[in-house]
């Protein structure tokens, strides 16, 4: 794509889309000023955004299996997001979902049918890169078995235009931790990554320590930001917490993205985490997307409401 200017149809059906996180110019370009005119008359319009430049989707929390009160539509709101997905005329150029895709249980066999039932819906979905990383609902009682049969890795990495991409699984291990292998695995591949390269990284937990014990942090993420740190460009998005959250920490810049179920309280603003109650009056208050367009260094974030789909 030539620009980042979504036409307002695609902006306005995306705004409406639970949980959806934009991220366009991460390779740190930007529009540039307008020159004064040198005749009286209106400034010029800014000139286009380079064609490497291009926008992904974030989707995180799907939690498919949850039944509770905290969202009685929850058996819909994931079909509802694929299906104004493909309806964009402008298509990203890959969605990341970034954990618990599906509701715990117990139940090794309801485990894999609600991870079928999942990538039976993803299936959908009319972008043809689509990328998987567990949360602890999908991950924390075997270890990630289920999600690897289903999905693959729980951690990877690739490149796109210009940018150094990488999950890392903090949800597998049951204390929370990224564990030492993947440790050594994250810094023998940044090492192989030329250092002006931005590098995303996409996570599950956030990796600092946002609230412990509400397990809203990765044991050993300290070790990986340290890793992290060593880089000039670095942004971090993930998902857990169920709300927009922005943090930096060093050189770092961490954004959590919203669920597709229920919103969570703010850290530490209640006795006991649990979801925001339903209000059926604003049915989707908690749940929404989000622009992110570099300018320069900068990360300006707008975050959009969601509305009751007329579908």
């Amino acid at each position: 794509m030539k620009h980042l200017d979504l036409s307002r149809r695609d902006f306005l059906s995306l705004a409406s889309v639970g949980g959806v996180a934009f991220a366009s110019a991460l390779t740190g370009c930007a529009r540039a000023a307008p020159a004064a005119p040198a005749v009286p008359g209106p400034p010029p319009s800014p000139p286009p955004l380079p064609s490497e430049d291009f926008f992904f989707l974030q989707l995180s929390d799907t939690h498919v299996g949850y039944r509770g009160d905290a969202n009685p539509e929850a058996a819909t709101t994931l079909d509802r997001a694929i299906g104004r997905i493909n309806g964009l005329e402008t298509k990203p150029d890959f969605v990341v979902f970034t954990g618990d895709l599906t509701q715990t249980t117990d139940d090794p066999a309801e485990r894999r049918a609600r991870m079928a039932r999942f990538g039976e819906s993803v299936a959908r979905l009319g972008v043809k890169d689509v990328r998987f990383l567990p949360g602890e609902h999908d991950a924390s009682l075997d270890a990630g078995t289920a999600f690897r049969e289903a999905f693959g890795p729980t951690r990877w990495a690739f490149d796109h235009r210009g940018i150094h991409f990488v999950a890392l699984d903090n949800v597998s291990d049951k204390a929370g931790a990224l564990g030492k292998p993947q440790l050594d695995w994250l810094a023998a591949d940044l090492a192989r990554t030329p250092a002006e390269t931005p590098v995303v990284v996409f996570t599950h937990r956030p990796l600092f320590d946002l609230y412990p014990s509400w397990e809203w942090a990765t044991r050993d993420g300290a070790d990986a930001l340290a890793i992290l740190d060593r880089r000039s460009q670095v942004t971090v998005f993930y998902g857990h917490i169920h709300q927009a959250h922005h943090h930096v920490t060093g050189r770092v810049r961490h954004h959590a993205g919203r669920s597709l179920v229920f919103p969570l309280p703010a850290p530490g603003s209640v006795p006991k985490k649990a979801p925001v109650p339903w209000d059926p009056s604003t049915p989707f208050a908690g749940l929404g997307s989000r622009l992110v367009e570099t300018r320069g260094d900068d990360y300006p974030l707008l975050e959009l409401p969601v509305e009751r789909s007329s579908g």
